[in-house]
This record gives structure tokens, C-alpha cells and sequence, in this order.
């Protein structure tokens, strides 16, 4: 099972597509390492470097709709190769979404009202998060606060993340 823990990358805006996680001109790369430079390098948001504000950052809390656009898995493993295993946000495109969970990763989905609270609270901060998968529980934390959200996630998609991705539960399995 991967890590799900780590310091925060906020990305307030919704609609953040594939091309934007990883531009279309790295789709001939052969290996899923090839990838790491070029996470998010074409998102453009006010304070956004992707060149500074990648690293060391494990975690991804954004707003709604995240993954939009093409269905490639490309999207996932740039975030795998910079060990950003788990995205948090309002919602997520469907197939994205489903990538994730193939790829042994997370993808929660919280309310609104929740991730204004986590963005309002520690967006501004340096701040960390760990997910307890056990008790669909996740932990934001910063030098001065420290809140807890529950979310859900289906059984079947919980056992993927924990084999490690849909290679590893097959085999585990067939």
C-alpha cells in the first residue's frame, strides 16, 4: 500500500483537466517516470509554480470537478511518479477518478462545505494531512489546529488501494 500521508498542495480553483495535470506532449513517453518533471507544469493559477510548488508535497486538496478531459491514465501516474497518492476534492471526472483507484490511489470526494473549511483553516499554512483508510478518516493538521472529516469510498475500490493498484488485486486474485 502506498503512503497517504504528507504535506498539502492547495489548488483552489475547479476544473483543473488532464492536460493541465500532465500536458498531451508527454504522452509518447514510454515510462511512467518520464512523467515526474511534467506534473501540472501547464496549470496556470495566480502563486502556481510548478517548478517550486511540486515538491515536497504528497497530498492534493482542490476544489470540484478535478481530472476533467481526457480519459488517459497518463493523468494518475504523473501524480504517482511525484508520490502525490492522494487527491481530495468536491468531486472528480468519473474515469480519473477510477484511474486513481487502479493506480492503488486515492481519490476523495468531500462536500463543499468541508473543503471551504479546509481551505479557510489551512490553506494558508503549511499544513499535512494523513488518511486512515481503516476509519475513512482523514487528518488535516497545522502548528496551531487540527481537524478530522470522514469520507467514504466503495469496499471494492478500498481493495484496489490496498493491493496496491488493479495489477496487484488481479493477481491477488485470479
Amino acid at each position: 500500500m502506498k503512503n497517504f500521508k504528507g504535506k498539502v498542495l492547495f489548488l483552489d480553483r475547479s476544473d483543473i483537466n488532464t492536460d493541465e495535470i500532465i500536458p498531451a506532449r508527454y504522452l509518447t513517453e514510454v515510462t511512467k517516470e518520464t512523467l515526474k518533471p511534467f506534473l501540472l507544469e501547464d496549470l496556470e493559477m495566480d502563486g502556481f509554480n510548478h517548478k517550486t510548488d511540486i515538491e515536497p508535497n504528497n497530498i492534493v486538496v482542490t476544489r470540484d470537478n478535478f481530472g476533467c478531459g481526457s480519459s488517459r491514465e497518463h493523468a494518475p501516474w504523473a501524480l504517482e511518479m511525484n508520490e502525490m497518492n492522494v487527491v481530495i476534492a468536491e468531486g472528480f471526472a468519473r474515469i480519473f477518478r477510477q484511474n486513481m483507484f487502479n493506480c492503488g490511489m486515492l481519490a476523495i470526494t468531500l462536500p463543499k462545505e468541508e473543503l471551504d473549511s479546509i481551505f479557510t483553516n489551512f490553506g494558508k499554512s503549511e499544513a499535512e494531512i494523513s488518511v486512515d483508510i481503516e476509519t475513512d478518516t482523514i487528518f488535516v493538521t497545522n502548528s496551531v489546529k487540527k481537524m478530522e472529516f470522514k469520507f467514504e469510498i466503495s469496499d471494492f475500490d478500498k481493495d484496489l488501494v490496498k493491493a496496491g493498484g488493479w495489477l496487484n488485486f488481479a493477481d491477488s486474485k485470479y
